[in-house]
C-alpha cells in the first residue's frame, strides 16, 4: 500500500477535463446555448425614435436668431449691377425693346424705351433731314402695311436715317377717322418694324403736320 500525497488541490480537475475520444483527441467542449429571443414584437424605427425623443421640446426662435446665408451663384453665372443696364442695351439694338407710345386727337409719338430724349425733341421738331417718303393716300389697310414694310427696310439699307410716311388725315374715310395713322402706331411698335425703327413723331405742319409722321430709323449693321 503506497503512500498518498500529503495534500492535492488539483486532484479533482482531472474529472472536469475533457476525456479522449478512442484516437486519442481530446473532445470539444459543446458550444454554449442560444439566448432566447425576447418576448413580444421588434420595436420598430419609430418607436425606438419616440422613445429616445421623449421629452424633448422644439426650441422657438427667437430674434438673436441668424438667417442662414444665400446660396452661392451657380456655376458659371454671375450677376453684375450693370447686367440689366446692358440686356436693355441689346434689347435696343435688337429692336426687341419695348416702345413708349403717347398721343392726342392731333398727335402720335413713339420712341425705344432708353432712347435719348434729346434725339426724341429734334425729331419732333423736324431737325433731321427728310431723305425720303411714302404717301399712303389711297391705299388699303393691308396694301399699306406691306407698302410701309418694304419703305422701310429699303430705306434702312440704302443708310438714310429719316424718313416721312403721308398716312394723311382720314377725311375721306368712313366717319372721318384716320385708319392708317392709328395703324401706323400700332405697326411702328410691333418686332416687324421695330427692327428698323427707333423713333417716330408728327410731322410739322410744313411736311404734312397731323397727316404726316416722320420715322427715325436704325443705323444699317456691319
Amino acid at each position: 500500500m503506497g503512500k498518498k500525497p500529503f495534500h492535492n488541490p488539483f486532484e479533482s480537475l482531472k474529472e472536469r477535463l475533457p476525456r479522449p475520444d478512442r484516437r486519442g483527441r481530446a473532445a470539444t467542449l459543446p458550444p454554449p446555448p442560444d439566448p432566447e429571443p425576447p418576448a413580444g414584437p421588434a420595436p420598430s424605427d419609430d418607436d425606438l425614435w419616440r422613445t429616445a425623443t421623449a421629452g424633448v421640446r422644439q426650441v422657438a426662435r427667437g430674434p438673436d436668431v441668424v438667417a442662414p446665408p444665400p446660396p452661392p451663384p451657380a456655376a458659371g453665372k454671375v450677376w453684375y449691377p450693370d447686367l440689366d443696364a446692358i440686356d436693355a442695351l441689346r434689347a435696343l439694338v435688337r429692336g426687341d425693346a419695348p416702345f413708349d407710345l403717347s398721343d392726342s386727337d392731333e398727335f402720335i409719338e413713339g420712341y425705344v424705351h432708353g432712347l435719348d430724349h434729346a434725339v426724341v425733341r429734334k425729331l419732333r421738331r423736324g431737325e433731321f433731314a427728310v431723305q425720303a417718303h411714302l404717301d399712303l393716300h389711297g391705299l388699303t389697310r393691308e396694301e399699306a402695311k406691306g407698302r410701309v414694310d418694304s419703305f422701310l427696310r429699303a430705306s434702312r439699307s440704302g443708310g438714310k436715317r429719316c424718313v416721312l410716311v403721308v398716312h394723311g388725315r382720314g377725311m375721306h374715310s368712313r366717319d372721318q377717322v384716320p385708319v392708317l395713322k392709328e395703324a401706323l402706331r400700332g405697326w411702328l411698335a410691333t418686332n416687324r418694324f421695330a427692327r428698323h425703327v427707333l423713333a417716330f413723331a408728327t410731322a410739322r405742319p410744313v411736311d404734312g403736320g397731323p397727316g404726316a409722321i416722320y420715322v427715325l430709323l436704325r443705323r444699317q449693321g456691319r
